[in-house]
């Protein structure tokens, strides 16, 4: 293995990320001058990571170190592992796999695994010729093995700039169906022999869904081609390697004679989530895993608006307040929550936050988000971010900081108060007809599953709440942004028979408390089913959760 790299200090020592690999020989050739050889290896178990010694100092200038090593084709499904399946004749086979993220780039070769430290891969395979290989890019190369005639060489493209924990490579025996995108992308889905049936409705999903992301973000997608396939063992549901994703079996394939719907949308949702990745983790990526939660979640929402696109007859934003807003919700009110945004030390804790706060707390404040700015300058700043961020690493922040640009709101600020702490406000609301107009006075407390919130500090959010009344149910009457605790609001020509309800569509991550006399007057718009059924599923979530012990 070859890495060209530049010492920016003269030094005797390269340190990297290593795990259950046995180093042989390394050596360091500065550029235009001799190689030298490492004398000592010095491996830190723990701390996952090789010290290489060498005899003479490394002066600052760029250079080729070459590693020769040995690994283990492991059982553990992370890093490079096997994964066992069984041939249409019954056989017991294995393939081999990769599953990098977080940190397990380092069990398949050293290298320096962490997500800012980003590199282009030149990679090839020497594989059975009697299998399919594959990697992030396309091969631009196929040709015998030397030394011995039952093997051949495969070499692919040079990838992008990209992390380590996004490199893949997968050997193994597959069948694949094929198409291409509006844009001349070449899209795959690879099933286990005798399937490629099975992968037609992940490939439909696919080829609509690349078209949809390069529209929205108007930046275009970077790769040649993507694969998507199915993996008999694997841990995660998928995982977004860039333009090789792979996937749990039944994440992507769907027997069309017997799925049922909810394995379909299931289907679209996770094809939804990892190829939006493509954009928002792969192209730009987070700084470190602090700012995961940025990751998951935006992906976790905008896999709903992608299948909305796709398929608008699934009703799919009703499902998402069932699934994930109400999960999180739960989640959320307990006294062991935690915040969006974790603080990670050490990449051993990484897995630790890989959680429904971070997956749907996360989705349901980035939907909040979206809703506050509207979809135009949500869709600039995103622009603005994944151009000026490309090939490189952000934090939380620089995404607020081009969102902040794009619709000059103070999103950084807004933001910060669903990020930074746990739980939610719980909004207390009461109405006074004055002649035309009604009068609502809104108070915020911390919402609590455990009872009302004693605590000594007075945690506040900054909410966007949206006003709708009977006049139209499907439409704000005001958009207000409640920064204080207590707030006072007008609605004019608001009559008294008219009802007025808080949090249209069920999109602000807070739950409503009503004055009696403000319930009752809901109560026949859901008889008559005049508030749409999202509404009255987040009404009755509401209820529920403040009739329920502790409360």
């Amino acid at each position: 293995m070859e890495f060209l790299f530049q010492v920016k200090n003269a030094t005797n020592q390269i340190v990297m990320n290593c795990a259950d690999i046995d180093i042989i020989t390394a050596s360091y050739a500065p550029e235009g001058d001799e190689e030298v050889h490492a004398t000592g290896f010095n491996y830190q178990n723990e701390d996952e990571k090789v010290t290489l010694s060498f005899p003479s100092t490394l002066q600052k200038g760029t250079g080729t170190l070459k590693i020769d090593f040995v690994g283990e084709l492991n059982d553990k499904m992370k890093g490079f592992y096997r994964s066992k399946y069984s041939t249409p004749s019954g056989d017991t086979r294995y393939a081999a796999v990769t599953q990098f993220e977080a940190t397990d780039a380092r069990r398949a070769f050293p290298c320096w695994d962490e997500p800012a430290i980003k590199a282009t891969f030149d990679i090839s395979l020497v594989v059975p010729k009697d299998r399919v290989a594959l990697s992030n890019m396309n091969v631009v190369e196929r040709r015998p093995y030397p030394d011995d005639e039952s093997l051949v060489e495969v070499k692919f493209a040079r990838s992008p700039v990209m992390s380590t924990y996004l490199v893949a490579f997968v050997v193994g025996e597959y069948d694949f169906v094929e198409a291409r995108s509006q844009d001349g992308v070449l899209v795959r889905v690879y099933t286990p022999v005798g399937k490629a049936e099975q992968g037609k409705f992940a490939l439909e999903v696919a080829a609509k869904t690349l078209p949809f992301y390069k529209d929205y973000f108007n930046v275009p997608y970077p790769l040649p081609k993507i694969d998507l396939i199915a993996i008999a063992d694997f841990a995660a549901g998928a995982m977004e390697n860039w333009g090789l994703v792979t996937y749990r079996e039944t994440a992507l394939l769907i027997d069309p004679k017997n799925s049922c719907s909810s394995s379909r949308q299931w289907v679209a949702l996770v094809v939804g989530h990892e190829l939006a990745h493509q954009w928002f983790g792969n192209l730009v990526t987070m700084e470190w895993w602090t700012h995961l939660w940025l990751n998951e979640g935006f992906a976790s929402w905008i896999e709903y608006l992608c299948v909305d696109h796709c398929f608008p007859e699934y009703d799919i934003w009703t499902q998402f307040v069932s699934a994930d807003y109400t999960r999180a919700q739960e989640l959320d009110a307990l006294d062991n929550s935690h915040p969006i945004e974790v603080s990670v030390g050490h990449p051993s804790e990484v897995d630790e936050i890989f959680d429904a706060i971070s997956y749907s707390k996360g989705a349901s404040v980035i939907r909040m988000l979206h809703d506050y700015i509207g979809d135009e300058d949500f869709r600039k700043g995103m622009n603005l971010y994944l151009t000026k961020f490309q090939q490189r690493n952000a934090a939380t922040e620089d995404l607020w900081e081009s969102l902040e640009k794009a619709s000059g709101k103070p999103i950084a600020a807004v933001m910060s108060t669903w990020t930074k702490q746990m739980g939610f406000p719980l909004i207390y609301v009461e109405a006074e007809q004055q002649e035309d107009d009604k009068v609502l006075k809104l108070v915020q407390k911390k919402f609590c599953a455990s009872g009302p919130y004693t605590g000594e500090d007075f945690p506040m959010w900054m909410v966007p709440i949206s006003i709708s009344t009977s006049e139209d149910p499907t439409c704000a009457k005001m958009q207000i942004l409640m920064d204080k605790p207590e707030l006072t609001v007008v609605l004019k020509d608001t009559k008294p028979e008219q009802w007025v309800k808080l949090n249209l569509g069920t999109v602000g991550f807070y739950r409503t408390q009503y004055s009696p006399a403000m319930l009752d007057s809901l109560i026949p718009a859901i008889k008559d089913l005049s508030l749409p059924p999202v509404d009255r599923l987040g009404l009755q979530n509401d209820l529920f959760s403040l009739v329920s012990p502790g409360v």
